[in-house]
This record gives structure tokens, C-alpha cells and sequence, in this order.
């Protein structure tokens, strides 16, 4: 992208600010430049952030009904999906979504529970507190 083409469209999801962007100049050569935001940028966050929370409002309900443990929920409140949980937690994806059961979350152990914890930004307590309503 030029430098002259850089999009400069206010942009209500960078509230206010200014985003780095990486263009060329008429030389060739790259430069740093600031962005005030993208229309079409704007409308794809936008969207993504609907659909988590559309996301974390079904986990909620199915964690209610009892259908799952509320780590989906909370997962998806951190705006994480199972790939990026499993990158912060460490865990195989296939071994979280056996936590999503409720069975399997009220049997995890204190160390696996803390690192819930750290990566989703949860107090333990609290996730602990869940193990008993799950």
C-alpha cells in the first residue's frame, strides 16, 4: 500500500486513536505511517465481536441447562476461541473441549484449574466455585 492510499476513515473501533500501518513510498522504499481506521476493517471487528457474544450468550444458557461447563462461556467472554485458549493454556484442544463437559470440569485438579485461571483472567476461586455448580 502507498502511503497516499493509506485508509484515513475514523474509524469508531479505534476509538480515537491511531493504528501503525507499514506502507511505501513513491521511492519504493517502506516507512512507518498512522491510520485513523478502515471502513471495511471497522465492519469485520464489529462482526467478530457479535458473533463471540452471541457465542458466549449460548454457552451461558447450555452452562444453566447444565449441558456444559461454564469454561466455554468464559472462553468466549475473553473473546478466545478453542485455538487460542489452547496457545495460552497449553492444552490440546481436544483436551479442553473434554473440560467443556461438566462431568469431566468438576473433576479437574487445583494445577489445571490455575492455568484456566491465568489464561482466561479468572480468579481460581472463583473457577473452583464453579466446580461445585457444574
Amino acid at each position: 500500500m502507498k502511503l497516499n492510499e493509506m485508509p484515513q476513515h475514523d474509524s469508531s473501533s479505534y476509538g480515537g486513536h491511531k493504528k501503525l500501518l507499514y506502507v511505501t513510498t513513491d521511492d519504493g522504499r517502506y516507512t512507518p505511517g498512522q491510520s485513523s481506521g478502515w471502513d471495511t476493517e471497522a465492519f469485520a471487528t464489529n462482526l467478530a465481536v457479535q458473533t463471540l457474544q452471541q457465542q458466549a450468550e449460548q454457552a451461558y444458557q447450555q452452562w444453566q441447562q447444565g449441558l456444559l461447563s461454564p469454561l466455554p462461556f468464559l472462553m468466549y467472554q475473553a473473546r478466545l476461541d478453542e485455538a487460542g485458549l489452547s496457545q495460552i493454556s497449553g492444552f490440546w484442544r481436544w483436551r479442553i473441549r473434554r473440560h467443556f463437559k461438566p462431568g469431566r470440569y468438576r473433576r479437574l485438579s487445583v494445577q489445571i484449574l490455575q492455568r484456566y485461571s491465568d489464561a482466561l483472567a479468572v480468579p481460581l476461586a472463583q473457577l473452583q466455585a464453579y466446580q461445585q455448580s457444574a
